[in-house]
């Protein structure tokens, strides 16, 4: 099945509501797992960038996982950082976890560089995904942690729709929509490997990074 690209941003505030409402605990969980077990600590008083970070729910839970880190969050939703932001007031750690809208590539966060960058399920959104290697390379420090994960593009729309009905079958219809058609946007591994083909804009080594697919899996890249 040939990719099919979805919306970049995601602005409605129904759909922003809906995100922030959603529990997301078992692969957001997973994903701030998966981070320590292929990344290690971040050192004390290191800077994290969350790169896509929604309405904040992986940001508050690294900051949690990560007691004595500083989280940056960056997006392009104005109406997902709003609900972060509440988010965030409610969760206490509005002291360590800072948002911030922007769009890559005409953006910039708040402090770079940063001893570890992640994200997670932007890339599919990304009409060029380049546009995220670089901003990694560019932002991290000198062998800075990168974890980035993302959905895995079934064979057909007729597994999409299957993966949709096994895992979000009592989720609000908006967000089983925007699950398929994320499902369809997505990238297979071969894909990403080409785009990672390329060294950095210099022409340097990205930075030591490891790479996760939406289901679980994954491995170093």
């Amino acid at each position: 099945m040939e990719r099919t690209p979805e919306p970049e941003l995601m602005n409605d505030p129904a759909q922003a509501r809906a995100y922030a409402a959603a529990d997301f605990s078992e692969p957001h969980s997973r994903f701030v797992g998966l981070f320590a077990e292929r990344c290690g600590a971040v050192p004390p008083g290191g800077r994290v960038l969350d790169l896509g970070c929604g309405p904040a729910d992986i940001s508050i839970r690294f900051a949690r996982a990560h007691p004595r880190v500083e989280v940056h969050g960056l997006d392009g939703a104005a109406a997902m950082l709003r609900e972060g932001e509440r988010l965030l007031t409610e969760a206490g750690l509005a002291h360590r976890v800072r948002l911030v809208h922007g769009v890559l590539p005409d953006c910039r966060p708040p402090a770079p560089p940063y001893d570890a960058l992640i994200s997670n399920s932007l890339l599919h959104h990304l009409p060029e995904p380049q546009t995220l290697w670089e901003a990694l390379h560019r932002w991290g420090r000198p062998g800075a942690a990168v974890f980035v994960m993302d959905l895995l593009r079934p064979a057909s729309r007729q597994e999409a729709q299957r993966l949709v009905e096994r895992y979000a079958a009592d989720e609000p219809e908006i967000l089983r929509r925007d699950f398929f058609h994320s499902l369809l946007a997505a990238w297979r591994p071969a894909e990403v490997r080409e785009q990672l083909r390329p060294a950095g804009p210099s022409g340097e080594a990205p930075p030591r990074a490891s790479a996760a697919r939406g289901d679980g899996g994954g491995g170093s890249c």
